[in-house]
């Protein structure tokens, strides 16, 4: 039984995947959960205007909440981790923000994570990070004009991906604030990754509990269902409620069959954001 009462949100990049992308948010609703969460749902930057209206309309008509939104970030499945700090797709980059932060205000949603990018054959990275720092600017900007924040994530699995830790993330927020004067860039807290990387994530939480704005779990190893693996999950969300957190907790792990079957460790009572009022 979970100790902490943080509210859920689902990840719908990742599960109800076996479903079109449209009808997730109506899916996630009859597994009985009020919020949802989705990297980048467009193939591109700017999508047709009925493209992205239909998306609006669909998590509206579903009665979820929208809690989190990437900015594209490339193509994903081919191993692209972003568009943040890739100086020959900066351009794309910046004209994604404007769409990205309407689509949130439409919708409520004040929650955008900017994935940073790979390295780049070829490229500086000194200069990708100038680029990111730049880029991580205006799009903190776009957010704050809508009361959002944008956060920065440490990544697994992507070995050109270069923010590994917590403190590689915080580094890079430390340098926008600095260079920018930037207040609303947050680290995303994604105990999966954290984990798999090496970060001992109970120590990370003690230290930079008040620089999270965003949590994201899975079990590790095998980024299943919480209880599939080894981390005391439920234990680490305590830790981080206890140290003030109180914001979203996003599912963004790999369901083993039906993704509505996946969710036998979460009492359907605990899964509508009611249950944590």
């Amino acid at each position: 039984m979970s100790t902490h009462r943080l509210p859920y949100t689902v990840n719908l990049s990742i599960l109800f995947t076996e479903l079109p992308l449209l009808e997730r948010p109506a899916a996630a609703k009859a597994a009985g959960f009020d919020a949802v969460e989705f990297w980048w749902p467009h193939t591109v930057a700017v999508p047709e205007d009925r493209h992205a209206d239909a998306f609006v309309r669909a998590v509206r008509d579903a009665g979820v909440q929208l809690t989190g939104l990437n900015f594209f970030a490339g193509d994903m499945p081919g191993g692209d981790r972003g568009l943040v700090s890739w100086p020959a797709r900066s351009a794309e980059f910046r004209d994604n923000i404007e769409v990205t932060v309407a689509i949130g205000e439409q919708l409520g949603c004040r929650a955008f994570n900017a994935l940073y990018g790979n390295r780049v054959e070829g490229a500086d990275p000194a200069e990708q990070d100038a680029v990111a720092a730049e880029n991580l600017a205006l799009a903190a900007e776009a957010a704050r004009r809508i009361g959002g924040t944008v956060l920065v994530e440490p990544v697994s699995g992507a070995p050109a991906y270069p923010l590994l830790t917590a403190a590689d993330a915080i580094g890079v927020i430390d340098r926008v604030e600095r260079a920018s004067g930037a207040r609303n860039l947050r680290f995303l807290a994604d105990l999966y990754h954290l984990a798999v990387n090496g970060d001992d994530v109970a120590g990370v939480i003690a230290a930079h509990a008040r620089r999270i704005g965003h949590v994201q779990i899975a079990d590790a190893p095998g980024r299943g269902a919480p209880g599939s693996g080894g981390l005391d999950l439920d234990g680490l969300l305590t830790g981080i409620e206890a140290a003030g957190y109180d914001g979203w907790v996003g599912l963004e792990y790999k369901a083993q069959g039906p993704s509505a079957d996946s969710f036998d460790w979460l009492p359907r009572e605990r899964r509508g954001s009611t249950a944590h009022a």
